[in-house]
């Protein structure tokens, strides 16, 4: 049996409003984060709903698989915003709003005019945080963008290829997820700036350049000197031996980098020879023999079990693990130790798995309060708290 939820945040965001004008993955993660905070987010859904309540396990519920991963801690209104009541009734909320997040496109966002300084005229405090494709100030900062397109564009699908010979996006939406904790960082930061100066501000996340920027800090290599003819690209991470080991009974993953680490490591896996060799005495001699440093050691660890590897690796304290699979991490002794995951009681989806905030707050402790919400089950309270009556209320819902 699962636990319900306590309905009181507790979180260091706790007495922030947040409206989130956002659908699909990077937007409502984002916000979930926020929510998770102890904010109060209030997920403004078009007609029918963020499509991903129709995605995945429970779409016949209109509380799918997709959508419950990423909207716990909300409440929800739907709003049809080419009606003028709804959409003046949108605005409404937003004067009472500390942050507002959207990821509509340039083009929309003026058509509705919902653009920063018509609401910041109205709400002066308020963060105006935004994501999209492509840079605002771009020539590309009206075209559609998915995470697939920005994988392709930042240059990991090309790094993936450049590892293993095929151009590959990773098995994740990693470009809206990554983005989506960073504009939830950014909100964060724009809250702590507002605490001083006491004015909001508008905040940009453009998903190329956020993940070109991610995907590069390592590789920068010879480009970072600026020198001619120099070239980009951090050697270990290339080499076909940089990947889980392959053992007699799995796989196991382990990293040394301090010449102290390769020191105790080489003698541990029984390489003698190789921690006397000159090529792996230095970090510089290491990375430019990577390939066959780490062929030494794919070889000597494919002799016995992971367990046998495990303990001589930990006895020599190098980092080390099992490799996990997606149905393993359910069942992982350690994540379910900490509590990682949690089981909910949903009012209407039954019961539910979902992760635990990983980031410990020790005095306003992050937790999950709130259920993933029925589409529009909170519109008429909602608007109530902004002081709209009850005809106007049923003018905007209707």
């Amino acid at each position: 049996m699962g636990d319900d939820y306590t309905q009181e945040a507790t979180g260091p965001l706790k007495g922030v409003k947040v409206v989130d004008l956002t659908i699909n993955v990077l937007g409502p993660l984002a916000t979930q984060i926020l929510g998770d905070m102890g904010a109060d987010v209030i997920k403004v859904e078009p007609p029918g709903g963020d499509p991903m309540r129709r995605l995945g396990p429970g779409h016949e519920m209109n509380m799918a698989a997709h959508f419950l991963a990423m909207n716990r801690n909300k409440r929800s209104i739907e709003l049809d915003l080419k009606k003028p009541n709804a959409l003046n009734s949108l605005k409404r909320l937003i004067k009472t709003a500390d942050v507002l997040v959207l990821s509509m496109r340039a083009s929309a966002v003026e058509r509705l005019g919902l653009n920063y300084e018509a609401l910041a005229a109205e709400n002066p405090r308020l963060i105006y945080a935004s994501a999209t494709g492509y840079a605002r100030h771009g020539p590309d900062k009206d075209r559609p963008a998915y995470d697939d397109v920005i994988q392709g564009e930042s240059g990991m699908a090309g790094m993936i290829a450049s590892a293993n010979g095929e151009a590959r996006f990773t098995p994740m939406a990693l470009a809206d997820k990554f983005c989506g904790t960073q504009l939830a960082s950014a909100v964060g930061m724009a809250l702590f700036a507002r605490e001083k100066s006491g004015q909001g501000q508008e905040v940009h996340l453009p998903m190329l350049e956020t993940m070109t920027a991610f995907n590069i800090a390592d590789h920068f290599w010879e480009k970072a000197l600026d020198r001619p003819g120099g070239k980009p690209g951090f050697p270990r991470m290339f080499t076909p031996h940089r990947r889980p080991y392959a053992t007699t009974d799995g796989h196991i993953c382990l990293l040394a980098v301090t010449n102290e680490q390769w020191t105790r490591l080489l003698p541990a896996l029984g390489l003698d020879q190789a921690a006397q060799d000159p090529r792996f005495k230095t970090l510089e001699g290491r990375t430019e023999n990577i390939n066959e440093l780490l062929g030494l050691v794919a070889e000597r660890l494919a002799t016995n079990t992971t367990k046998h590897w495990r303990s001589i690796l930990d006895s020599v304290d190098i980092p080390n693990g099992t490799m996990a699979s997606l149905e393993g991490l359910f069942e992982d002794p350690y994540l379910n130790t900490t509590g990682f995951f949690k089981r909910l009681n949903h009012p209407t989806a039954g019961p539910t798995l979902t992760s635990t905030p990983p980031i410990a707050f020790f005095k306003t402790p992050a937790n999950i309060h709130r259920p993933q919400p029925v589409l529009g089950a909170d519109g008429r309270a909602i608007l109530e708290e902004v002081g709209l009556d009850a005809s106007e209320i049923d003018e905007a819902l209707g």
